[in-house]
């Protein structure tokens, strides 16, 4: 049978354990996220957008290149969007629906203007749409981002 440690064991004990669980999360937050390191160029390859388009498929992690054909307003049915339709290599248009709670607002942003993007695509007949382009707060979601002018909105 073995004594119980003593009261000064037990908070050094609580206090290593709760030192390496922070260490632990942070080395996670780190490691975790899907945004690209700020001085690596970002894929241009919009083949995974055609692919999902071509097969209706939604729910589909994309990345890609556009330049902006169109800036529509802000979505502000539930939690607001800044909405934005993209024109990719191909020719395809997809709708860019960044949500502006959890991320900040691409800005300045001008049709013309060139962003890649990284989240889920949902298919319409109308090219598709790519959404949840921004973290995810809790942590449940694949991570998305949009960059553009060499700065990452995530």
């Amino acid at each position: 049978m073995s004594a119980a440690p003593n009261p000064g064991m037990r908070k050094l004990l609580g206090v290593t354990v709760a030192a390496g669980l922070i260490v632990a999360f942070a080395w996670l937050a780190r490691t975790s996220s899907s945004a690209p390191p700020r001085h690596v160029p970002v894929a241009t390859d919009s083949s995974t957008v055609a692919r999902a388009f071509e097969s209706r498929s939604s729910d589909v992690q994309v990345r890609g290149q556009g330049r902006v054909v169109r800036i529509l307003p802000d979505d502000n049915d539930g939690s607001p969007h800044q909405r934005f339709v993209l024109r990719l290599d191909s020719g395809q248009t997809v709708l860019i629906a960044h949500s502006i709670d959890i991320a900040a607002r691409v800005f300045p942003l001008d049709v013309g203007d060139v962003v890649s993007f990284q989240g889920e695509y949902v298919w319409n007949p109308r090219g598709g749409l790519v959404h949840w382009t921004h973290r995810d707060p809790a942590g449940r979601h694949a991570a998305g981002w949009l960059k553009h002018d060499n700065k990452v909105f995530d």
